[in-house]
């Protein structure tokens, strides 16, 4: 699987995911940044979610403030997230990775964070 509209990473046939995380804003003036993210737990269920706040948004989902997966499965640790300028990047982004099977999902995550610690900076 690759991602024709950035390159950013790339699905070879033998399985690995090329490419790495790369910052995406770009201009002078500015903007507000777009996330991707992945929300996990200790079992290692997936979420996966698009925001404008990335602070807000896993704090919501670390104190269950929104009733739902995330709060039900207690996905209370960031895996894995990138950042994009636009808003349709970031959304189309998401749907791509929701796409993937859960081995590529898991090599995502491993390639950047191959402990699978918790990737909250302290906001």
């Amino acid at each position: 699987m690759s991602d024709e509209e950035g390159g950013w990473l790339t699905r070879e046939r033998d399985g690995h995911i090329r490419g790495q995380r790369q910052e995406r804003r770009t201009g002078a003036r500015a903007r507000m940044p777009f996330y991707v993210y992945i929300m996990t737990n200790e079992a290692k269920t997936l979420y996966i979610g698009v925001t404008n706040d990335l602070a807000r948004r896993v704090h919501e989902h670390k104190t269950g403030a929104v009733a739902g997966f995330t709060s039900r499965y207690k996905l209370n640790r960031l895996a894995w997230y990138d950042t994009f300028d636009r808003v349709v990047d970031a959304i189309a982004h998401e749907k791509r990775l929701k796409r993937w099977n859960r081995a590529w999902k898991l090599d995502l995550i491993e390639t950047i964070n191959p402990g699978w610690e918790d990737l909250t900076p302290p906001w």
